[in-house]
């Protein structure tokens, strides 16, 4: 899309009033690309008053014309996904083939939420007391916030808006400035949807717009998904503010792999996991833990494996592509570094790498280190890039505590044939997440999505029911009438309208 990419507000472009704009990059190439409006407190309060004010009729459209919208929006999303991953692609680098599944993940959120009237529906008890009833709805709050991270442009956000709207909130989307592209396509497809003017606006900019939303006093709740310390951010000062707030943060997710598991198996998952995306996922697999005498066939496993993948322009036959930023470049090689001076073995090294790419871009191959203690660096932090540690313990009781001691929680997996040490790992692991040899245990849209610990501030978790009560409130009416009288004759059905 490129250019320059201005706000999305009451379903048209909105040039930013605060004459601040960021560069788009891409990845693959390292050149500047286009522009993107960086908001002002005053775009802030004009997205946020559009919002506002669709919500009244939004929220009284019934539940069978809300549902058309959403069930529309997927059919022009199913059709269109390959243009959008392809936006994905050009900005965030990430091979397309990995965008587009990104794109699906996405739309499986929209596919569940067009079951809000199912979904959403109350419940009644007749006669609580002599002549009294009782029944139960949820309703929605009014204008939210949603506030993306820049590794997944498109599905992240859908995570959160499709089932806002079907509730009936009105959306305020703040998507990274580093890959605005996919936001302002989705805003005019919505609108192709039928979607009406203000319901769903886009806010691109940097702290000014996410401080902005978090203190505006109109926005009932905020979804955020980023690094611990800004989801802590987030979460502290929305909640101070009165506001509903889900923050998932980071992660450092761990793979155990047991001495009766399927070495071949485990190091293909390994690679899969800790290499996708760049290893820019919350969900990416960074730390192994090999039980027992297997780390030494698994390591050399992982190496062969490593070694053979494809680096380049995520629009070639590449098996990887580029990180997002230049500072990503930096931030990850320097973890490399700091690595082999803490003394971890390093088995692949990423910096070496020879790309398949035309100019600059921002790469670095995949890197595996072995031997990995868990007071260095490139264990204790989240590097958000293609580092894959091995750590060696001697026992599963030794796997799980080191699981266990960790500050984050949000997804592990366990590598094993034998039933019973995998049901012992799922009961004993404090983890929100958990893959039976299964890498990434990203759940399904009609479950929830959310870590422990670090990982995860606020109580509810992304999409599934748990996303449909974070963007509802429950009231509950209690009510006594005279034996109603019906008058007058219509032998056509009944139809929802």
């Amino acid at each position: 899309m490129a250019g320059t990419v201005h706000h999305w507000i009451s379903g048209s472009e909105r040039p930013g009033e605060g004459g601040r704009y960021g560069d788009i990059s891409d990845p693959a190439t390292g050149k500047v690309t286009g522009q993107v409006d960086l908001a002002s407190a005053e775009d802030v309060q004009v997205a946020v008053a559009a919002a506002k004010a669709a919500f009244p009729a939004w929220r009284d459209t019934s539940l069978a014309a809300r549902s058309q919208v959403i069930f529309a929006f997927r059919e022009l999303l199913n059709a269109g996904k390959q243009e959008l991953a392809e936006i994905i692609t050009a900005e965030h680098g990430k091979v397309t083939a990995d965008a587009l599944g990104e794109v699906s993940r996405g739309q499986e959120v929209v596919e569940f939420a067009c079951g809000m009237p199912h979904l959403i529906k109350g419940s009644a008890t007749e006669n609580a007391s002599t002549g009294v009833d009782v029944h139960s709805v949820r309703q929605p709050l009014g204008p939210v916030a949603i506030i993306g991270p820049f590794n997944f442009p498109a599905m992240v956000p859908m995570w959160f808006f499709p089932i806002a709207l079907a509730a009936g909130n009105t959306v305020v989307l703040k998507p990274s400035e580093k890959v605005p592209s996919a936001a302002r396509w989705l805003a005019e497809l919505w609108q192709r949807a039928g979607l009406p003017d203000g319901v769903f606006n886009v806010l691109n900019g940097d702290h000014v717009a996410v401080d902005g939303l978090l203190a505006h006093p109109d926005v009932r709740a905020v979804s955020f998904v980023g690094s611990t310390p800004v989801a802590r951010h987030v979460y502290e000062t929305g909640t101070r503010h009165g506001k509903r707030v889900q923050a998932l943060g980071g992660a450092k997710n761990h793979m155990v792999v047991l001495p009766d598991a399927d070495l071949d198996l485990a190091a293909d998952q390994a690679v899969n996991a800790g290499f996708g995306s760049a290893g820019e996922r919350c969900m990416a697999i960074s730390a192994v833990v090999a039980v027992g005498g297997v780390a030494d066939a698994l390591v050399q496993k992982i190496k062969d494996r490593a070694l053979e993948l494809h680096v380049g322009d995520g629009r070639r036959s590449s098996d990887m592509g580029p990180l997002v930023t230049a500072q990503a470049q930096e931030r990850v090689t320097g973890y490399i570094d700091a690595g082999e001076a803490d003394g971890a073995e390093l088995v692949v090294d990423g910096r070496k790498v020879e790309p398949d790419a035309d100019g600059d871009g921002f790469f670095v191959g995949p890197s595996v280190f072995d031997h990995v203690a868990t007071g260095m660096s490139i264990y204790t932090d989240e590097i958000f890039g293609p580092v894959l540690s091995v750590l060696r313990v001697d026992t599963y009781e030794d796997a799980v505590a080191l699981v266990n001691e960790n500050r984050y929680g949000n997804g592990t997996a366990i590598f094993t044939n034998d039933g019973g040490a995998a049901r012992r790992f799922q009961n004993e692991v404090e983890v929100g997440m958990v893959g039976i040899n299964v890498p990434v245990p990203v759940p399904m849209a009609y479950y929830s999505f959310g870590g422990w610990k670090s990982s995860l501030f606020g109580d509810t978790h992304a999409h599934g029911v748990e996303g449909v009560h974070f963007f509802t409130r429950g009231k509950v009416v209690t009510s006594r009438w005279l034996d109603p009288s019906h008058r007058g004759i219509d032998l056509g059905f009944p139809q929802n309208r």
